[in-house]
């Protein structure tokens, strides 16, 4: 496994829903075609809501890491 080396890491652990997806989504908007985003989220919503917006949006979840404490999401912006 290739570890992905983000572009831009957000932060966004302790942010309650849906906090964590609109900093990943402004995060998004401000990059580089093909720029990598890495979410970081302790918030039960983002598992379902970051894969769902991803696909929606046309960008890809290149993967997802879950932790002990939080979840790791990497997006490709398209």
């Amino acid at each position: 496994m290739v570890a992905i080396e983000p572009d831009e890491t957000v932060d966004a652990r302790g942010a309650a829903c849906p906090g964590p997806l609109m900093d990943l989504i402004g995060a998004i908007r401000s990059a580089e075609s093909g720029a990598v985003v890495r979410l970081l989220s302790d918030s039960e919503g983002s598992r379902t809501d970051v894969p769902e917006w991803a696909e929606e949006a046309g960008n890809e979840l290149l993967e997802v890491e879950e932790h002990d404490d939080h979840t790791a999401f990497y997006v490709e912006k398209a």
